[in-house]
């Protein structure tokens, strides 16, 4: 019995190994995390923090579970055994590594997400190209593209919700605003989502790099049709993102 449940212990702590190696390891352009890494500038610098947050959180998983089963494997109670085993009051060690590990985790995540943050939300006004006005409001959005003037706006529905058009290539800077409560504005593909919060202009500037389409919704709980906040984010070249623009003031 003994030998059995050794052989056990060991096939199990191997297979969760093996499982874990090959989880970590299959992460080519990022299909295993569910994101691209270079669909915006934003990917650019969250992705890596994405995937390492993502992989110190699956190695620290592993290493709980092993710490879990081996005990429940290796030291199940055998017949002849007493009801208890031997009771330890205290173990410095154990409480100080179990303290400090934790405590050194945080720290290093924090560290990497403090610098990061600070990357995606520089400003570089001499960089950009274009200014969207983001407007978060009970249930739809609007987006006022200042290239155009007051014309150039695009007002959506829960019903009709808008699109978002954006040049490909071109940094653009985006002022976020919200008429009554608070509204996250989320583009999941970018990575990125910054609040619309009452009375504050928030603003975030990146790039789209890649043509396509990509949903965008409202993230933050706002009331009754939160869930049909949505929007879609269109990709075109800047060419067409030009003749979109003008099309916006004639139909106005």
């Amino acid at each position: 019995m003994q030998f059995r449940s050794k052989r056990g212990a060991k096939a199990l702590l191997g297979a969760l190994f093996v499982f874990g190696a090959l989880l970590l390891t299959g992460c080519e352009n990022g299909s295993v995390y569910g994101y691209e890494s270079d669909l915006s500038s934003v990917n650019e610098t969250s992705w890596h923090l994405w995937r390492g947050a993502w992989l110190a959180a699956g190695a620290v998983g592993i290493f709980t579970a092993a710490l879990i089963l081996w005990p429940v494997l290796r030291h199940r109670r055998k017949e002849g055994d007493p009801q208890y085993p031997k009771q330890t009051q205290y173990n410095v060690p154990a409480e100080v590594a179990y303290t400090l590990i934790p405590f050194v985790i945080v720290a290093v995540l924090f560290y990497f997400t403090a610098r990061d943050q600070a990357v995606i939300t520089a400003k570089e006004p001499s960089q950009v190209q274009h200014t969207i006005d983001v407007t978060g409001f009970q249930w739809s959005w609007q987006f006022g593209h200042q290239d155009g003037g007051k014309d150039a706006v695009v007002t959506g529905t829960p019903a009709q919700p808008p699109t978002l058009v954006l040049p490909q290539g071109e940094r653009v800077a985006f002022n976020i605003y919200s008429p009554d409560v608070v509204h996250g504005f989320w583009i999941p593909a970018f990575m990125i989502q910054i609040q619309n919060i009452p009375g504050v202009t928030n603003r975030i500037e990146f790039t789209a790099n890649k043509l396509g389409e990509y949903p965008g919704r409202c993230n933050i709980l706002c009331g009754r049709n939160h869930s049909q906040m949505v929007f879609k984010v269109k990709v075109v070249t800047p060419e067409e993102y030009d003749t979109y623009v003008e099309s916006l003031k004639a139909g106005a």
